[in-house]
């Protein structure tokens, strides 16, 4: 026993020796960032940061679906039950969020990895010299471009966070208070990024899927949308700042004829030859059959799937969306009284509606994404009971396409994601005309989408014969004042955008969340019972909670959001 004792000192005495030694040798095959930082190495850098864009998952989701439509009256959250992802059904009533839930940790630290990595692409672009790397100042700028994009995600969900650049080491992104801007200073530090991108990227790009001067233009006249809606700290819009709405025309006049509306409302949701196409100002690039083994899939929306194709029934559309749907006699919205009755899906042919509504909400007995061969059925809903018989088509693809993956148990799919529609950009000019009081030159924008919407029927006029909307006609059916300007602007987003991501901070930007919610929860109740006790919290719930493990991660630099 003794000379195993002594042997096995000798051998742990050698290997420490030896360590030490290893430890300070470089080991072989590995490169470091300064041995990368080179004109030829340094596009991977770039390349990382755009990759960032689909680094999501279906409980992380960067298409915002659980936080932009089940959190408000667009969408029911779906799935087997309300104890299917919790925390999402939690969203949807506005009830029980707490600050330890994982989903909201793992985005805030999705986003803070794919910002590190913008940041890594900067300091490295910055020690190249042009000469050596033409493309230089281009990059820096679609990495600026990346960055306010996703810091104005988290922005829009958190309200404050700590904003660091790339001359902050990621070691010390934590010594940084989430309050060292204010509210109005962050929103500026976001629209910076995207202006000065704007300033220096080109009109277009030679490969597909980078950010070009109109993508950043549109982006800055986001940015502005809803930094001119000021806040105080318990989230009411206290002011709607003028020189802010000046500055989205001055953004939006860049992307003004760049773009165009595609002839057909559909096409924008489309895969193929239809991706990327006029009215896609940003989007994001997802492909299959590309020598991975699943292809660079759209992990964000899988869940979105009937489960009648695949899997899981997720995020459907809300009986209160079809029912907006619904138009009077002279083509127009029912603004007061469009939810007194629902739309009854087996007598379609006694209502008028908007052609949206078939884009927008799978039916039962029409064709599922346009496919005449194969019909929505009743028995592909997974919760009839809980959420009832719709489905999302806008981000789904027909069941026999090549672009459908069997992920199993999911079902993903490689049609881009448009994340900026020139349409967006139309009404985030209209609505800017609308508070600066020249509603009559927002007038036209509003008409120029909806007559676009009117007319987006070559894939559904077999089976939708009862559509058709009418431009709002000054003095004829409508009297066009600022108040019904308003009203009939924030109809057109619902409608156009319904299921896109947008419309629960469309509310808390409007000031309007608990006064919708709350009416939309008590009338929703007698159709999911789900929604007895639900009440949205004003002052608290228009923001999420900063994650418990983040304020834990930062040693209590970080503040947590009022209420919480």
């Amino acid at each position: 026993m003794k000379n195993i004792k002594y042997l096995l000192g000798i051998v742990l005495l050698t290997i420490s020796t030896a360590c030490s030694d290893f430890l300070e040798e470089e080991p072989y095959g590995v490169l470091s960032e300064e041995q990368l930082t080179t004109p030829e190495n340094v596009d991977g850098f770039v390349t990382s940061a755009y990759a960032a864009l689909g680094n999501d998952h279906y409980d992380i989701p960067f298409s915002l679906w659980p936080y932009g439509n089940v959190r408000s009256d667009d969408a029911y959250k779906g799935g087997s039950g309300t104890n299917d992802i919790q925390v999402f059904h939690f969203f949807e009533v506005s009830e029980n969020i707490r600050t330890d839930f994982g989903e909201l940790d793992a985005f805030w630290y999705n986003s803070f990895i794919a910002i590190s990595r913008v940041n890594k692409a900067l300091a490295a672009l910055n020690q190249i010299d042009e000469v050596e790397f033409p493309e230089k100042s281009t990059r820096i700028a679609e990495m600026k471009f990346l960055r306010g994009h996703f810091y104005f995600m988290l922005k829009i969900m958190y309200k404050y966070v700590p904003y660091v650049t790339e001359d902050i080491p990621v070691e010390e992104y934590g010594t940084i208070s989430n309050r060292a801007l204010s509210n109005d200073d962050l929103w500026s530090a976001i629209a910076a990024d995207f202006e000065a991108a704007a300033q220096v990227l080109p009109s277009s790009q030679p490969q597909v899927g980078r950010a070009d001067k109109t993508a950043a233009y549109a982006y800055l006249a986001k940015t502005r949308l809803y930094q001119a809606y000021e806040q105080d700290e318990n989230h009411n819009v206290v002011n709607i700042n003028q020189e802010r709405l000046q500055q989205i025309l001055d953004a939006t006049e860049q992307v003004i004829g760049m773009h165009q509306l595609e002839e057909d409302f559909a096409y924008n949701f489309l895969p193929g030859s239809f991706e990327n196409g006029q009215e896609a100002v940003f989007s994001i690039q997802f492909s299959n059959n590309d020598g991975t083994l699943h292809g660079r899939l759209n992990y964000s929306d899988v869940l979105a799937t009937p489960q009648g194709i695949g899997c899981c029934d997720f995020h459907k559309p809300s009986q209160n969306l079809v029912n907006a749907y619904k138009v009077n006699g002279q083509g127009l919205p029912l603004f007061s009284n469009y939810n007194e009755s629902n739309l009854d899906f087996n007598s379609l042919e006694n209502y008028r509606v908007d052609p949206r509504l078939f884009h927008t909400v799978a039916i039962p007995g029409l064709p599922w994404k346009y496919d005449q061969e194969n019909i929505y059925q009743e028995n592909w809903v997974r919760s009839p009971s809980t959420y009832g018989y719709t489905a999302s088509l806008k981000e789904n693809v027909t069941e026999d396409s090549e672009y459908l993956v069997n992920i199993d148990p999911f079902y993903g799919n490689s049609k881009n994601r448009i994340e900026i529609r020139y349409a967006d950009v139309l009404l985030m000019r209209a609505e800017a005309l609308i508070e600066l009081g020249r509603q009559n030159e927002a007038l036209p924008l509003i008409n120029e989408v909806r007559e676009r919407a009117n007319q987006s029927t070559s894939l559904i006029s077999s089976y939708a014969t009862n559509t058709g909307i009418s431009p709002y006609l000054d003095g004829e059916n409508i009297n066009w004042s600022q108040d019904v300007a308003r009203e009939a602007l924030r109809w057109e987003r619902r409608l156009e955008l319904a299921m896109e991501g947008n419309r629960f901070f469309d509310l808390v930007r409007w000031g309007i969340a608990g006064e919708t919610l709350n009416k939309y929860y008590s009338e929703e109740a007698e159709e999911a019972t789900y929604y007895e006790g639900a009440s949205f919290d004003e002052g608290r719930e228009e923001y999420l909670p900063i994650p418990q493990a983040q304020i834990n991660f930062s040693q209590d630099v970080y503040v947590q959001n009022t209420g919480y």
